[in-house]
Formats: C-alpha cells, structure tokens, sequence
C-alpha cells in the first residue's frame, strides 16, 4: 500500500486500510475493530495513571512533568494544547516508569497518538467507538511509512518514531473530523516532512530526556498538521516521495544521531555529567531529583 494508493481510496479511508488489511492476513475485521478499541482502553489506562502520578522514573530524570502540566493554571487559556501536551506525556513517562503502555508505532514515540488522538476526541466529547476508524486509518499510514523507510530511532534517527507517529496521529485526527482520505494523507504528510532530520540523542541512553516533552510538542504538532489538512492545505511534495525523502535522510545520518547517545544532548556537559552519575563514576547530588541507580 502506498499513500497515493490511500489518497485515491473512497471516504473513509480507514475503511479501504481495514479491507486491504483483510485481503492480507485473512483476519475478521469485526475481531481487528474489536482490538483497536481495545488498545484505545489500553491508552486510555496509560494516560489516566501518568496524569494521577508524579512518581520519579528509575532515572529520576522524569515522572512529574505531566501530572505538574495537568494540575497547574491553563495560563494561555489553550485547553486543547494543554490536554493534548499532558495526555502525550503522560503515557511515555508510564513508559519511563515501566508501566503498561500501547507502542504507537514505537515505545519512543508511544504518547503522541494518544495524546493527539484522544486528546481531541476529548476535547470535542467523541466516544471511543468514534476513534475505532482513525486508529485503523493510523495503523495504515504507520505500515505505508515502514515499507519504504525505518520506524526506529537507531536505524534512522527520532525523525523515524516520533515523525512517524505524528504522521499517523494527523491523518487519524482528519479521518475524526470526516475529511478526506486525501486530506488525511496530506495531513500525514506535512507531519512528516517537517520532523525530517530529527535526531535521536535520548540523555544516557534512556528513553526519557528529550522524549517526555518531545512526545508533547509532537502531538501538538500532529494536530497542526490536521488542521492545515482539513482547511485543504496540501503537502506541496508527494506523500510518498517525502517518505523516500526521510529514508535518505536516515540513511545519511551519523550513527552517533541515531539512538546511541554519542551526539546531540546526551553529549552536553549536562547530559555527559548525568550519565557518569548514573554509571556510578562521579559523586554528588544528582541534578533535577534524580536517583542513584544500584550498581550492576
């Protein structure tokens, strides 16, 4: 399947992305919608426990920040920005904390789909059986990306999970809102094309510092992505040529980008001291209330 093939699908497109998905596996799409509302009740869980707790991660790097997010003042009065920013949060610091969570396409970049998705659905009142659709229509834009590139940050940077995931959050919110496939597709586009080059630098390796607070802008930006598309702004590149774009990209850059923490903000002071505490190699208070983790 390839996004001008999805593009060209009748409304809804999540309905063409189901049977296709039949036609292949041979599973019932009655038990596929089954799951996906599932996984929906699965996201839900992770969001409600990161917006109830502030218990630190192992690290002790994150585990406030979404729940601090939920309870302070809407100072800006941008209820659906902070919504969208606290619920993303929210599941990847359950990630960071262990907890339970729905790999949306990736651990990584797990709050962005939730975040953007349920955030807005929640925004407007949509019941969960509403997202059952734009799921699937996710799921879809998520298996045409990975055909032609990488879902994975050490293969091709953070522009491969969390553009990845934003892509298919903003074709997810168009199909909520009954536009088109061809818009949800451009939506998808427009995400993508503007996280090109992003690298993966997560601070000593862990899946927290920047990837809390990057899940949060991302799905804000999944949702701007969405509303471009549905006012019928389009990606001026193809679809699938800005997915051809972000593979070269992958594979031009450094591997000390691409989830090693060898570059970027893991190689700051900063990000180099914490680590070394981490490893039990410095002494001293550790920055920002983190914990000493035991030694192997």
């Amino acid at each position: 399947m390839t996004l001008e093939e999805l593009m060209q699908a009748p409304a809804p497109a999540s309905a063409w992305v189901l049977d296709q998905d039949c036609q292949e596996t041979g599973l019932n799409p009655d038990d596929i919608r089954a799951e996906m509302l599932r996984r929906i009740g699965e996201m839900r869980q992770s969001i409600r426990r990161g917006l109830e707790s502030d218990a630190k991660s192992i690290t002790g790097m994150v585990g406030w920040n979404a729940k601090g997010l939920w309870d302070a003042p809407d100072t800006l009065q941008s209820p659906l920005l902070k919504r969208v920013q606290a619920y993303a949060m929210a599941v990847n610091e359950e990630n960071a904390r262990m907890g339970r969570i729905v790999a949306a396409p990736t651990a990584g970049s797990a709050g962005t789909i939730p975040g953007a998705l349920i955030g807005v659905a929640d925004h407007l009142g949509r019941p969960d059986d509403q997202l059952v659709g734009p799921m699937i229509l996710a799921a879809g834009i998520g298996k045409a990306i990975s055909k032609r590139m990488f879902i994975s940050g050490a293969a091709g940077g953070c522009q491969a999970e969390i553009g990845s995931s934003a892509a298919m959050a903003a074709a997810a919110i168009v199909e909520l809102m009954g536009g088109t496939p061809r818009a949800a597709v451009h939506a998808a586009s427009m995400a993508l094309m503007n996280t090109i080059g992003l690298v993966c630098d997560p601070v000593g390796g862990y899946v927290e510092v920047p990837c809390v607070s990057r899940n949060a802008f991302y799905a804000v930006h999944a949702v701007s992505a969405a509303q471009l598309a549905l006012a019928q702004l389009e990606s001026f590149i193809p679809p699938d040529e800005v997915i051809g774009a972000m593979a070269s990209v992958g594979r031009m850059m450094p591997a000390a980008l691409r989830e090693t923490a060898e570059g970027g903000l893991a190689q700051t002071p900063t990000g180099l001291a914490v680590t070394a505490r981490m490893e039990g190699k410095q002494d001293g208070d550790l920055p920002g209330g983190m914990v000493e983790l035991p030694m192997a």
